[in-house]
């Protein structure tokens, strides 16, 4: 036990000296000083300001350190500023009293934002830094605002809004993590939701508005008009013709529109462009009265025609079929290009459904109104076989100008049932001209009135019983028909080929085989001439008893039978 009068009996009294001793906490109190404690937050007045460090005196026996990056401006930071901090440690391995004005004004701040900012209420605050989903935002505490709730659409770049301050809604708070999430997009919508209402409010039809080209599609584009979006139709863009709103418009670009339609209900706004401007087809029978000659450009071309722009929101179309009197154009590209600048003539108006018809042909003749002068009907003509059909020839006389000669009109003896019998495309041929025909454009031709007809003098050229050679041309079932002169055919019945039976005309006769024959029967208003060949071989005598039969001869078996086997060879090539 240590003796009562022991120095350390009690603290306060020196042994050797008899001196009062004081504690630290006395020491304090008797200096001015405050007793401080780890974790309490204090006064600190800044006396140096280093690179990485500022040192503050908080009263205590040795300087506090706080690093620069705590403070949200370093270079504003200066010598002799009170700032408040929070006690670390009061002394590390290097006797530094370790501080945090960051945590200080967390832990003063906490409580202060948890009063003015429950969820939903609003704060401002700068953004710190770019974190994974979103950003870290100072509101006095650090805060989270998630990428989704920056703006609208979700931003791609997030470093554009490191450094800038904004106002924010206060969405979450979880008072045990001590976080707290924020939305900018929130008070975005809810301020464009308000300029909206207001904006459908005081808006009306006719109205002209500053807008901004959102976005472009291909039926038209999207204008925000600082508050709400209107659709611009890509009708209402301009009174010509557009292929895409692109063509007038980008994304960004700032115009002026006009209110076409406000529904307050569905929040819809029309908007148009072309309405600034009047309308060029309020004066068009005016400005292009029909006959009048007009200069455009081609502007599109379509299979049945092209469109001709004759001002800005003014076309024309040029049908195919006007283009040339003479030349058959197939398509409209054969002889116009994209772009061209051509001269037409007006040849109608429609002004209700915005349509004027042009035609490129009228600048030039017509050369069908000389038609008649120059072919004159039964003058003779030449051309080449420009086309063949069932029916007849066509032939180009000169370009543009075609006549057709009809299978009827081939030959005065035969019978033609299609043109490639006589002619082939390309031939050169000559023809009489029969008729003209102004207002259908058509001329008719024929080869056989080149010639006389053989059977107008039938009975000088052939006597029945005359003895006749000729070419077996076609062969039937039921005889051979016979090319004589004059380009006359007769026909050799089956029973007229031989004395004795004859059961397939093939066995006996062929094609291009030259054969002798009588003639037997002329049937000039049938224009049908029989022949036998049986009867070519008769001797003199037989053949003068053979006259006396025929002159004798009263319609009777043969000339029944030859009678039949014509109607049979006009049915057979009538199905052929």
């Amino acid at each position: 036990m240590e003796p009562s009068g022991s120095a350390f009996a009690d603290p306060k009294v020196s042994r050797s000296s008899n001196i009062i001793m004081l504690t630290m906490e006395e020491a304090l109190k008797q200096s001015g000083r405050s007793l401080v404690a780890q974790g309490e937050i204090v006064k600190g007045t800044i006396i140096e300001v280093r690179s990485k460090e500022v040192l503050v005196d908080i009263g205590y026996k040795s300087e506090g350190v706080i690093p620069a990056v705590e403070f949200q401006d370093p270079n504003a930071v200066k010598v002799g500023d009170e700032i408040d901090v929070l006690i670390e440690k009061l002394e590390n391995k290097e006797g530094t009293v370790v501080l945090s004005h960051e945590k200080a004004e967390f832990k003063k701040n906490w409580d202060k934002i948890l009063t003015i900012c429950n969820e939903g209420g609003r704060i401002n605050g700068k953004v710190k830094s770019v974190v994974k989903g979103g950003l870290v935002v100072n509101v006095g505490v650090e805060a989270f605002l998630p990428a989704s709730q920056i703006d609208v659409t979700t931003p791609k770049n997030l470093q554009q809004f490191v450094g800038n301050t904004y106002e924010f809604k206060v969405v979450k708070i979880n008072q045990d993590r001590q976080n707290i999430v924020l939305s900018r997009r929130e008070l975005i919508e809810q301020e464009r939701n308000e300029k909206r209402a207001h904006l459908l409010g005081e808006m009306t039809p006719g109205d002209i508005r500053k807008g901004t080209v959102k976005n472009i599609t291909d039926f038209g584009a999207f204008i925000d008009l600082n508050g709400i979006d209107g659709l611009l139709h890509i009708t209402d863009m301009s009174w010509g013709r557009i292929g895409h709103p692109s063509e007038i418009l980008k994304v960004g670009q700032e115009i002026d529109v006009v209110v076409l339609d406000v529904n307050k209900e569905k929040e819809r706004v029309s908007l148009g462009l072309k309405q600034k401007m009047s309308n060029p087809w309020d004066n068009i029978e005016t400005k292009y009265p029909v006959g009048a000659k007009v200069k455009g450009k081609v502007v599109s071309l379509v299979p049945y025609g092209a469109f001709v722009q004759l001002e800005p929101g003014v076309e024309g179309l040029i049908h195919v079929t006007e283009l040339s009197w003479t030349k058959r154009v197939a398509k409209p590209s054969d002889v116009l290009k994209q772009d061209q600048e051509i001269e037409a003539v007006v040849l109608g108006i429609n002004r209700e459904e915005q349509k004027i018809s042009l035609g490129v042909r009228q600048l030039e003749s017509n050369p069908w109104d000389s038609a008649s002068e120059k072919y004159q009907v039964g003058s003779r003509v030449k051309g080449k076989v420009r086309n063949l059909t069932s029916y007849g020839a066509f032939v180009e006389l000169e370009e543009g100008i075609d006549g057709m000669i009809h299978v009827s009109d081939m030959s005065w003896t035969r019978k033609i049932n299609h043109p490639s019998e006589v002619m082939k495309k390309g031939d050169e041929v000559e023809a009489v001209v029969l008729e003209v025909d102004r207002p259908n454009q058509r001329i008719a031709l024929g080869i056989k009135q080149l010639g006389s007809d053989p059977w107008e003098n039938i009975e000088t050229l052939y006597k029945v019983g005359d003895l006749v050679n000729g070419k077996v041309t076609k062969l039937a079932s039921f005889g051979a028909f016979v090319g004589l002169q004059h380009d006359i055919d007769g026909l050799v019945h089956i029973s007229q080929i031989s004395e004795e039976r004859v059961d397939k005309i093939k066995n006996v006769l062929k094609a291009g085989q030259d054969v002798s024959a009588r003639v037997i029967k002329i049937d000039k208003g049938e224009r049908r001439i029989g022949l036998s060949i049986k009867a070519a071989n008769y001797s003199d005598e037989q053949l003068k008893e053979e006259q006396k039969l025929l002159d004798a001869l009263k319609p009777g078996e043969d000339l029944v039978a030859l009678q039949h086997a014509f109607d049979a060879a006009d049915e057979a090539q009538k199905s052929e």
